[in-house]
């Protein structure tokens, strides 16, 4: 692994029609003699994937399946561009852990962005992970393998990156040894964040999605409305920082100006703030450990004029205390946890679910599914299949 001898370090953007796909590609562009793109992935946008071809010229495209890549590899024809198209997870796992490649955004939501994350890992590459499941899913055997390999991991979810950069350098000898106490970790809220309870049965996939202050997908910005974002954040950053989960605390922050803090034994609490753009985050991990221009426009307090700060209620939002439970719990109940809420958002999506019943199922999945080791990616994603047909199975069950 290496710069190439011109010194510009090559990316693959796993996931790079998404908002952070997208807003990385827009901090690479800003710097053309630091950074190349080496390989796109998309899902299901293949016409703004073949745009984002045809302006950062990849070596690889990678897409879903044999339709998508024909469909693709007509309209790179077209636009002259020469990008390779490959296809499916054994395509994402190349392009991941490919020896001409230097970095790898792992930005695929759900799941789905498991193998090829670890692939990238496995490959001691420098992996951005914006992927929240990866750990959730599979924490020890991907930290085992970041620990085996070199990886350089580097948290890009803002808040993970902002605990990041306000943790001394050496903070892998244990949170103890360097003097933390607690990690504080903010939430906006979301937008329902002071609806009345009883209002949220009637609570529309439109009104989920309209995140007050960030620019998201339709899933994580569900996710957010309920509070499962931030209990998945909760477990991540559990084993990014080597954490328990006691030593992890939710404050809710509707400004999103202070992206997390660390407190010391010492008495003094570190905070990131900065303007709510994943652009910041996506800067710093890329040049880590070196600063670069993000395109954010500086943060002015005197607009800001206040920074509030609320408990989270548990009761209004169930996912986090679920989400705390399963972190808690351990071995493969964060996996049943995200699998059965993966199935519960895209149901609420459909509009086959209330919101309120998000919770409802996962928390009768978590009831029906015992906790087991997880000794293997086998076992794992076998755990993960399992809570998806108990999910499955509960909106069956219910008519939906």
């Amino acid at each position: 692994m290496g710069c190439d001898v011109s010194g510009v370090q090559r990316i693959t953007v796993l996931g790079a029609t998404g908002s952070i796909g997208l807003s990385t590609l827009d901090v690479i562009a800003r710097h053309p003699e630091r950074y190349q793109v080496f390989a796109l992935s998309g899902y299901s946008r293949i016409d703004e994937l073949l745009a984002l071809c045809v302006r950062h010229r990849p070596v690889y495209a990678v897409v879903p399946n044999d339709e998508a890549a024909t469909r693709l590899r007509d309209g790179l024809l077209g636009a002259g561009c020469s990008a390779q198209v490959l296809v499916g997870e054994a395509g994402l796992s190349e392009v991941a852990a490919a020896p001409e490649v230097d970095a790898v955004m792992a930005a695929i939501v759900g799941a789905a962005g498991l193998r090829p994350t670890l692939a990238a890992v496995e490959a001691g590459k420098k992996v951005l992970l914006a992927n929240k499941e990866a750990l959730v899913m599979s924490g020890a055997l991907f930290m085992d393998a970041v620990r085996r390999s070199g990886a350089v991991l580097l948290p890009i979810d803002s808040e993970h990156n902002a605990i990041f950069q306000c943790l001394p350098g050496d903070y892998a000898r244990g949170l103890s040894q360097v003097g933390v106490r607690r990690i504080l970790l903010t939430a906006s809220g979301g937008p329902f964040r002071e609806t009345p309870q009883a209002a949220l049965v009637d609570v529309t996939p439109e009104q989920a999605c309209a995140h007050p202050n960030w620019s998201m997908g339709r899933k994580i910005s569900v996710d957010s409305a309920s509070m499962m974002n931030k209990g998945l954040e909760l477990i991540k950053a559990c084993w990014l920082f080597d954490a328990a989960p006691a030593k992890v605390e939710v404050v809710v922050h509707p400004q999103s100006v202070i992206h997390s803090l660390v407190d010391y034994v010492d008495g003094s609490v570190l905070a990131q703030l900065g303007n709510p753009d994943m652009r910041t985050p996506i800067a710093n991990a890329l040049a880590w450990p070196e600063r670069i221009d993000s395109g954010v426009a500086p943060l002015d307090l005197f607009a800001i004029a206040r920074l509030d700060f609320q408990a989270p209620d548990e009761q209004r939002f169930p996912c986090l205390r679920l989400a705390r439970e399963a972190a808690e719990a351990g071995n493969s109940a964060p996996a049943v946890l995200n699998a059965a809420n993966e199935v519960a958002v895209e149901a609420f999506l459909q509009r086959r679910i209330r919101f309120p019943e998000i919770a409802g199922m996962i928390e009768q999945v978590l009831d029906q599914e015992p906790v087991v080791a997880l000794p293997s990616l086998e076992a794992v994603f076998a755990a993960d299949q399992r809570a998806r047909e108990l999910a499955r199975e509960w909106l069956r069950r219910h008519g939906r």
